[in-house]
């Protein structure tokens, strides 16, 4: 028994070191990540399973030996870890506050007060942190698999979530999944943000596009503005207003949604449907790769032999024989004067895209663009960290519901879309 305690501790411990310090080593990326982002979003489940854990062992005789003690003293320094974590992420609220201060001005939440008291900060319910995978609302209805576009099989659906009892001329999301670019459904990402937003009235559409290695870029870009045209002529028959569209998504998701909102009218992504307005009022990427050049890492031997094969996958070329296609394919090369708003999170502990792309991307836009530009960057939290609830989750959430009721009581303040639109041609 004081073996096998010593070999559970050390166990959890490995998690525990994992969520504080992510390995980027590429060899082990993909299960470091995974490793952290289910510990570090879930710390106090992972401290509740390891002192029930700790006392169960402790009963059967565990500390009869020395090899009991050695894992006590092991799983009392994992506590203390993931004590660190769960404060850490106490952090998060204050950060996402602070980011929109510091990008709409100080008395924001003066201009949004009479949208009811849902819009000043909360603190997650203990209900969402003891069921962080509960992600359905009863006011809330989903219609699936509706087609927006020929072909492409199960790939051109959409589903629409709205209220129940819905009423006219809602603001709308359009939620473009992650995934790599070569996998990821609809029905998994973005949850806890649309229901939200779709329980207090907006109507959320979450997209599937095509996927490599079957589709290359931009094939993925043309879908979501094909999204966006299917929009702009059919939501008002499920409430929504065509002329007020915000933009979100996460990692490859998060790239799509940027360059979406960046390349608004651009002939060369609307090839057959160039007349279609493709403006978004705001963009809300969650830790976006916005430098594919540098996400690849080429020039690192290491890196480019597994890099190769993904870049072909995904471009069919790769960074070093087509440097100007992938610099064009990557958001921070599109930035401009008359990008739209943009609020962008990012995970201070991402081990899968560096933060360093969106402070340069943020950066970028601050420095060029004319509309408001916020940027949090969430202390601890992981890749794809706002899947489902927890505490840094649900307040980047609310603060993204912060932002976009923002934009709805300040509609000057984003771009509205006339019959005699701006071209491309035009912006540029």
């Amino acid at each position: 028994m004081p073996w096998l305690f010593l070999a559970v501790c050390i166990v959890g411990a490995a998690f525990t070191a994992n969520a504080l310090r992510p390995t980027r080593n590429h060899q082990f990326i993909v299960g470091s990540f995974f490793a952290a982002w289910l510990t570090g979003e879930l710390a106090l489940w992972h401290l509740a399973w390891q002192v029930v854990a700790t006392a169960v062992f402790i009963s059967l005789g565990a500390l009869d030996a020395w090899p009991g003690w050695v894992a006590l003293g092991i799983t009392l320094v994992s506590w203390a870890g993931l004590a660190w974590i769960i404060a850490v992420s106490l952090q998060a609220a204050h950060v996402v506050e602070q980011a929109l201060r510091d990008g709409l001005g100080p008395e924001y939440l003066d201009e949004i007060a009479g949208q009811g008291p849902r819009r000043r900060p909360r603190r997650t319910a203990l209900r969402r942190l003891a069921i962080p995978f509960l992600l359905r609302h009863r006011n809330v209805r989903r219609v699936k698999n509706v087609r927006y576009a020929d072909g492409a099989g199960r790939r051109h659906l959409l589903d629409v979530w709205h209220a129940k009892g819905h009423g006219d001329r809602a603001p709308v999301l359009l939620q473009i999944h992650g995934g790599g670019w070569v996998i990821g459904d609809k029905a998994q990402q973005g949850l806890p943000l649309m229901l939200q937003l779709a329980a207090r009235g907006w109507v959320c559409v979450a997209i599937n596009y095509r996927l490599s290695p079957k589709a290359t870029f931009p094939d993925h870009l043309v879908d979501c503005k094909l999204a966006l045209a299917w929009i702009r002529e059919h939501i008002g028959a499920y409430g929504g207003d065509p002329d007020f569209v915000i933009v979100t998504g996460g990692s490859a998701g998060g790239h799509l949604a940027a360059l979406t909102a960046l390349t608004a009218n651009d002939p060369e992504y609307q090839v057959g449907f160039e007349s279609v307005d493709t403006t978004v009022q705001a963009c809300v990427p969650f830790y976006p790769p916005t430098d594919l050049v540098d996400l690849f890492r080429f020039g690192r031997e290491k890196a480019s032999r597994i890099g190769d094969r993904f870049a072909k996958m995904l471009m069919g070329t790769t960074p070093a024989s087509d440097p100007d296609g992938w610099r064009n394919a990557s958001p921070v090369a599109h930035v401009h004067e008359g990008a739209p708003a943009f609020f962008v999170v990012h995970g201070s502990a991402d081990n899968l895209v560096p933060v360093h792309q969106t402070r340069a991307f943020v950066a970028e836009l601050r420095a060029m663009s004319a509309a408001p530009v916020c940027y949090a960057e969430i202390p601890g939290a992981s890749h794809a960290f706002e899947i489902f609830h927890s505490m840094r989750a649900d307040a980047a959430v609310d603060g993204v519901d912060r932002f976009l009721a923002w934009l709805e009581a300040d509609r000057s303040a984003v771009p509205v879309i006339r019959q005699d639109r701006t071209t491309f041609d035009d912006r540029a």
